[in-house]
C-alpha cells in the first residue's frame, strides 16, 4: 500500500462497510455522504456495501439508500443482489464444526454465550439464553437452549463472554480454534465464528469479479479488525477515526468518524 493518496486518482469501485462507517446511530446515512456517493456513480464510479451483517438485518438500510446494486453481506459469506433480491452466492457453516469449536472455546475459559445468523433472505437470528443484542432495532429470536440454534442451515456464530471483552476474546477464541474456523471481530460485543477461508476480503473479490473490478481500482472504508481483510484486498484502506486500533495500523489514510462524515470526506476530495 502506498502512503500518499494522489489527489486526482480515481477509484472504479468504492467499498464501504455499514456500522461505525457509513452509517451513524439509528442506521441512518447522512444527506453528505448519500450526496457524495452519488457524486462519485455520476463519475462512473461504483458503491458497493460489505458488511458483516447478513441479508435479513441489513435489508432496511439498502432500501432507505435506493440502493440496486450487489451487496456482500454475513462477512463474506454472501453476496446478494439488491435489485433481484436474491443471493447471487452463499456459503454455510457447518453445525457440527460450529458446535465443536464452541466446545473447545468454553473448555479454555468456561460458558460464552453464542447466537447464530441463519442462512438465507428470510432467515433469522436466533440467540440462546445470556446473548445481549446491541442493535434492539434489529430482528432476533430468542430459544431456550443451545441445541435450537443448530434446527436450520447457518452462515456464521456470534459470541459473548460475561467477563472478557471483545479483544481478549477474539485472542483466545482464535488461539483455540483458529485452524478450524475463521476468528474475527466485527464491533463492539461481536465477536464472531465463520468457516475457514470466509472474510470481507472473499466476498468483495467474488462480487468485484462479477462487476468486472479489480482489486487495483478499489478504495475501501472500515473501521473495525473484519475489515482488515478487505484493505489487504483493496488498492487503498481508509479507516474511519473512530476505528480499532488494529485496522487504523493497516490503513492508508485515516478520515474523520462516522458520525462525521468521513467517507464523504474522501469522495469529495476524490471525485470534486
Amino acid at each position: 500500500m502506498t502512503s500518499a493518496l494522489p489527489q486526482a486518482l480515481p477509484y472504479a469501485l468504492i467499498a464501504t462497510d455499514l456500522d461505525g462507517t457509513l452509517l451513524r446511530a439509528g442506521d441512518t446515512v447522512s444527506a453528505r455522504s448519500y450526496e457524495a456517493l452519488a457524486t462519485a456513480r455520476a463519475a462512473g464510479a461504483q458503491h458497493i456495501i460489505v458488511t458483516g451483517r447478513p441479508v435479513p438485518q441489513v435489508r432496511h438500510v439498502l432500501d432507505g439508500l435506493g440502493y440496486t446494486g450487489l451487496a456482500v453481506c454475513g462477512q463474506g459469506a454472501q453476496v446478494y443482489d439488491a435489485a433481484r433480491g436474491s443471493l447471487l452466492h452463499s456459503v454455510s457453516m457447518d453445525r457440527e464444526l460450529a458446535e465443536v469449536a464452541l466446545g473447545k472455546i468454553e473448555a479454555e475459559i468456561g460458558e460464552v454465550y453464542a447466537a447464530v445468523n441463519q442462512e438465507g433472505v428470510d432467515a433469522e437470528m436466533l440467540m440462546e439464553p445470556g446473548y445481549r443484542m446491541w442493535h434492539p432495532h434489529l430482528p432476533t429470536v430468542r430459544v431456550p437452549r443451545r441445541g435450537d440454534l443448530w434446527a436450520s442451515p447457518i452462515n456464521k456464530v456470534l459470541l459473548q463472554h460475561p467477563e472478557l471483552d471483545d479483544d481478549e476474546l477474539t485472542r483466545v477464541a482464535r488461539g483455540v480454534v483458529g485452524d478450524l474456523v475463521n476468528v474475527t471481530m466485527a464491533g463492539e460485543h461481536t465477536v464472531e465464528l465463520q468457516p475457514p477461508g470466509i472474510d470481507k476480503a472473499s466476498g468483495l473479490a467474488r462480487a468485484a469479479a462479477v462487476l468486472g473490478v479489480p482489486a487495483s481500482s478499489t478504495i475501501a472504508f472500515g473501521d473495525m479488525p473484519n475489515d482488515i481483510p478487505m484493505f489487504a484486498w483493496a488498492a487503498y484502506g481508509v479507516a474511519m477515526a473512530n476505528a480499532h486500533r488494529e485496522l487504523v495500523a493497516v490503513a492508508d489514510e485515516v478520515t474523520l468518524s462516522n458520525e462525521a462524515d468521513g467517507i464523504a470526506v474522501v469522495l469529495e476530495r476524490l471525485f470534486g
